[in-house]
Formats: C-alpha cells, sequence, structure tokens
C-alpha cells in the first residue's frame, strides 16, 4: 500500500525544482524499468509495482532491496502516474553522475531551445542509437529528466550525457571545434562524408538556431527534400543528420 506522504513526494517530482533538489526522476512503464534496473540497479531509489509485474520479473527484482519495493493496486498506481494510462511500474531512480565532456575525437550534439519534450525524448534515444555519447542543451532546452522527456527516451536517458549550460560561452572556450548547424540553406548533406569530431547543431522547434550561434557556426548543413513541408520535426532531422554524417 502506498501512503499519502509518499504519493505527495512521487507527485512533486513532476517540477523540476524538486527534481533538482532531490537529484532523483520518474521512470514509469515496463520496458524503460526493466532496462534501467539491468543496467543501473543501484540508482533505483524506490520502485512501485503490481503484482502482476513483481511475479513476472521475480529474477529481476532478486537484485533489488526488498524495502525499496512496494506492491500497489492498479488504482494506487493511477494517483502516482504522470501517464494517461498507467502501466504497472513506477520507478523513482537517482540522476547518474555528472561526467566530464571531451569535445575530442568524438562527434556531439548541441540543442538551441529545444522545448518540447517529446522531442526532447526522441533526439536523446536517437542519439543513443547513433552512439552519440553526448548532448549540450542550452538552458532553455526541456529538462531532459521530466517525466514525459524520460519516457520518450525509452531508457537512452542514462546513457547519454547531458550538460546545461551558456552555449554561447561554451562556444568561447572550445573555438577551435568544428560546428554543423541544421540549417534550410546549407550544403546537403548527401555531399557530406562521416564527421569524426565535431558538433551537430538542432535549433528551436519553429526559430531554428539563434542568429549568434549561427554565426559561430563553420558549416551549415540541410537536408535535402522534393515536398512541400516547411520544415522537418527537430528529432526527425536529428535523427536523419547522424545517420548520414555520424557513421
Amino acid at each position: 500500500m502506498i501512503t499519502k506522504l509518499q504519493v505527495k513526494y512521487i507527485q512533486s517530482l513532476g517540477q523540476k525544482k524538486f527534481r533538482d533538489e532531490t537529484g532523483v526522476f520518474v521512470a514509469e512503464g515496463p520496458k524503460i524499468i526493466n532496462e534501467l534496473l539491468a543496467a543501473l540497479p543501484a540508482l533505483l531509489v524506490s520502485l512501485y509495482a503490481t503484482s502482476e509485474w513483481i511475479q513476472a520479473n521475480a529474477a529481476l527484482i532478486k537484485r533489488i532491496d526488498a524495502i525499496k519495493i512496494t506492491e500497489v493496486k492498479g488504482t494506487e498506481l493511477e494517483r502516482i502516474s504522470f501517464l494517461q494510462t498507467p502501466h504497472e511500474a513506477l520507478a523513482v531512480f537517482k540522476k547518474p553522475a555528472a561526467l566530464p565532456f571531451s569535445f575530442t575525437g568524438t562527434l556531439s550534439l548541441m540543442l538551441d531551445g529545444i522545448q518540447d519534450p517529446g522531442n526532447m525524448g526522441t533526439i536523446i534515444r536517437t542519439a543513443d542509437w547513433f552512439g552519440i555519447r553526448q548532448i549540450v542543451c542550452s538552458n532553455d532546452c526541456a529538462d531532459a529528466f521530466a517525466p514525459k522527456v524520460v519516457q520518450a527516451t525509452m531508457g537512452s536517458i542514462v546513457r547519454v550525457r547531458l550538460l546545461y549550460t551558456d552555449l554561447m560561452e561554451l562556444v568561447a572556450t572550445n573555438s577551435g571545434l568544428q560546428m554543423y548547424a541544421a540549417a534550410l540553406n546549407g550544403t546537403s548533406i548527401n555531399q557530406l562524408g562521416p564527421v569524426r569530431e565535431g558538433i551537430v547543431v538542432i535549433g528551436n522547434e519553429s526559430k531554428g538556431i539563434h542568429p549568434a550561434l549561427m554565426e559561430r557556426c563553420q558549416h551549415r548543413i540541410t537536408i535535402p527534400g522534393t515536398g512541400h513541408a516547411e520544415s522537418l520535426n527537430a528529432a526527425v532531422a536529428a535523427g536523419i543528420i547522424l545517420a548520414r554524417i555520424g557513421n
């Protein structure tokens, strides 16, 4: 059974302020939770799951301190879930420890004002698919540990390092780094080969990359199209670009 205090605590984690203060985040659903538990069981703070999930995952939860597990009914799960349709389990995890960033010899992503949680999570998941290990985010990007973002990452949230910072300051201290800005007018990505070192910059869903940041990018790259859409979704654009130049 879940207590009122536990319900209040979990609901508070829907706000960035409390996630930052406590250093934890919420993950929901068997697929994400199973993946996170298998990879990083030490990060688990608490797990709330139905008896069906607990029975089906008996081997997995043997690795977990029983005191961290609370069996709940479906109606109780509804009280703490951030999903419209709760699904078997919800867990609270510690955020992964911050690791140092290095832009030498690797391809990274830079996100400028990505504010849609679905886009943010999908970009993190896409980066993980293509082996991108780090993403630099402007301070106005969606919080990577918000419940909707975590859900969209499908577990990739703990495999990709994230840094929220002032992008112009970061660029100023890494002046020799090659930056590839996704733009409507630029060199076709079909003319580019694999990029072994540099940063791919993806801009805001409606406004694109800030002009001052765009000026600092040495390369403007474009995904050629033959239709009439005004632009591509930010997450889709990131995936296409990484598929072309990230290998």
